[in-house]
């Protein structure tokens, strides 16, 4: 799983900071979260691909918002034919579609546009779901986290032949999805004896604009990745409250509570321009996993818990 920064800037973009957008790529499946003013060109900037097939968006600021026609509209000169579905808060299709729909243009491939109300899975595979949480902000958003379903345990092919004599064959993969299996001598083999424990997926959780919330700590439980929104230094907790951000020590006591792995700290207001390392240092101090401020362009990825 690689997740990329696009736009980690606050609501007025910078030289070097655009406003808010992260794509995701989760073996092949490719989201965006967000779409402030410019992503199509971030997404060729950083090499991403145009392949996006979900867009989830927190919440109708114009600074994480205002890409979608250019998107859009980039997809459809370069043919596209897939679908793209969008995810919104409550209260958004009317909005998205209008977005979708700017300048009278009329896209040549399906969009379809939903609405996500907190709590909800708004996106359901094999493997994964995409989760919506309440957030708290000015207006109606939520937040998502992609939550991968747990693995099968490792096949223990060593017992199964040394100890347990078992042929090689059709029997390993019976064991492995959990059936039982009779061999040609009579013994009755179980999958506890060759299987071992469900192993954990990985989940990724991306706030958007919010103050810290308890739905935030459920939502991002053991969370692999947080993205927190980090707007401002504490010294400016007064201003958080009342614009419904977040200051990088509040975003650090959210992943602390939560035990998350790792904490991004993104949408830094410009007021800050120059001083990312203000903000690590910061969370560093309420927060003992791995915290980072990423730039532009920045790219992690994100391996199973339990990958040696």
């Amino acid at each position: 799983m690689r997740v990329t920064f696009l736009g980690t800037s606050g609501a007025v973009p910078t030289v070097e900071r655009a406003p808010s957008a992260v794509y995701l790529n989760r073996e092949g499946d490719e989201f965006l979260f967000d779409c402030g003013e410019g992503t199509q060109r971030q997404m060729m900037r950083f090499g991403t691909g145009f392949g996006v097939s979900h867009l989830f968006v927190t919440h109708l600021h114009g600074d994480h918002v205002l890409g979608i026609p250019g998107l859009v509209q980039s997809l459809d000169f370069n043919d596209r034919e897939a679908a793209l579905a969008i995810h919104g808060p409550p209260g958004s299709k009317r909005h998205l579609r209008e977005l979708v729909h700017a300048a009278g243009h009329d896209p040549g491939f399906p969009v379809t546009i939903r609405e996500e109300r907190a709590g909800a899975v708004a996106l359901s595979r094999e493997e994964y779901e995409v989760r919506t949480f309440a957030t708290e902000h000015r207006t109606s958003s939520v937040g998502y986290a992609l939550v991968e379903h747990d693995r099968k345990g490792r096949f223990d092919r060593e017992k199964a032949e040394t100890e347990l004599d078992i042929p090689p064959g059709p029997a390993y993969g019976k064991l492995h999805e959990g059936q039982s299996v009779e061999l040609d001598d009579g013994r009755v083999i179980d999958p506890e004896q060759v299987v071992g424990p469900p192993r954990p997926g990985r989940r990724v959780v991306y706030t958007g604009d919010t103050r810290p919330v308890d739905a935030t700590v459920e939502a991002a439980a053991g969370a692999d990745l947080l993205v927190h929104d980090a707007t401002f230094l504490d010294e400016a907790s007064d201003r958080a409250r009342q614009t419904a951000h977040s200051t990088a020590a509040e975003a650090a006591r959210i992943a602390r509570r939560a035990g998350a792995k790792r904490l991004a700290l993104t949408h830094l207001s410009s007021r800050y321009a120059g001083q990312a390392r203000r903000f690590e240092r910061e969370a560093r101090e309420a927060f003992d996993g791995e915290v980072f401020l990423p730039d532009d362009g920045t790219e992690v990825e994100v391996p199973f818990p339990d990958a040696e």
